[in-house]
């Protein structure tokens, strides 16, 4: 019996790199479906080749005699729907019988956060295709909370005191690689992924000033100062709305849930934003001892 052949999109980032890492130590059969070859992470193998969404003809190629399908959402961008309805319908025309596809929580055509709307669209999409498809319904990833922040340390935006269960990226993929080794269990299954704490960006950077010790603070701004104090960037108009929607989002409750999901379907209680930053404060403290005794 021919073993089940999964394709990997995303595997140059995060999350789509451990997801084909878990699944090649596992030995499964791997194509991995990258823009950018020469990006991918030391250690990958498999098939490799080449293409992007919004390329039609070469998706088609890419997926042809593929039945499993990760598919990680495309970089945000004007067209990031166009792509995605291309490769979908490449995946279909090849004949991929399931697709994984990583969504956003509270995925819906009125989404607060902007992004969210091209998920629940690209999601009708998937429905409509005729493949199986399961969803990863992801919170803000924890990861990119000190990103958020200026040269400062402070992270401003419309949120109030509003909560947001984000969730790590490593427990994303932990999550998609189960899915993906048993995908006849997961079939029409739509889960929300989230951390285990539902946290203000108040709390959140008194969690990051204890445990990096830099001076993280959070400052609530109204909607027109969240936009005049981004204006100076010369983004266009779709990516203002999606940066300040991300505070008005977490205002809204939208983002608030918190779900035993990640815990139920690894076994593993998914990372704290705690225990995600003393992680990687650890991981730098071993590379600068490392970096002393070279």
């Amino acid at each position: 019996m021919a073993r089940t052949l999964i394709a990997v999109t995303g595997a140059t980032g995060h999350v789509g790199g451990l997801v084909a890492r878990a699944l090649q130590d596992a030995g499964q059969a791997l194509r991995l479906v990258v823009r950018d070859p020469a990006r991918l992470p030391a250690g990958l193998e498999g098939d490799v080749v080449q293409a992007s969404y919004g390329d039609g003809p070469s998706a088609r190629k890419a997926l042809e005699g593929v039945d499993l399908l990760f598919m990680v959402s495309g970089a945000e961008s004007a067209d990031r729907l166009v792509q995605h309805r291309t490769f979908v319908q490449a995946a279909t025309d090849a004949g991929v019988g399931h697709v994984v596809y990583t969504s956003f929580l509270g995925a819906a055509p009125d989404a607060t956060f902007t992004l969210a709307r091209d998920h629940w669209h690209t999601e009708q999409l998937l429905r409509l295709s005729g493949m199986g498809w399961t969803f990863l319904r992801d919170s803000l990833y924890l990861d990119f909370l000190p990103l958020f922040a200026d040269e400062r340390g402070v992270i401003r935006g419309p949120a109030g005191d509003g909560r947001f269960g984000g969730v790590a990226r490593a427990d994303v993929a932990r999550v998609a690689s189960e899915v993906l080794r048993s995908p006849q269990d997961h079939v029409a299954a739509t889960y929300d992924l989230t951390g285990p704490e539902a946290l203000t960006l108040a709390e959140a950077t008194e969690v990051m000033r204890r445990v990096t010790g830099r001076p993280y603070r959070f400052e609530n701004e109204t909607l027109e100062a969240a936009y005049a104090s981004r204006a100076s960037y010369g983004a266009p108009q779709w990516q203002l709305d999606a940066w300040v929607s991300t505070y008005s989002a977490i205002a809204s409750g939208e983002l608030s849930a918190v779900t035993d999901a990640v815990e139920r379907l690894t076994g593993r209680r998914p990372l704290s934003l705690a225990e995600l930053l003393g992680d990687a404060t650890e991981e730098r403290r071993k590379h600068r001892r490392a970096d002393k005794h070279r």
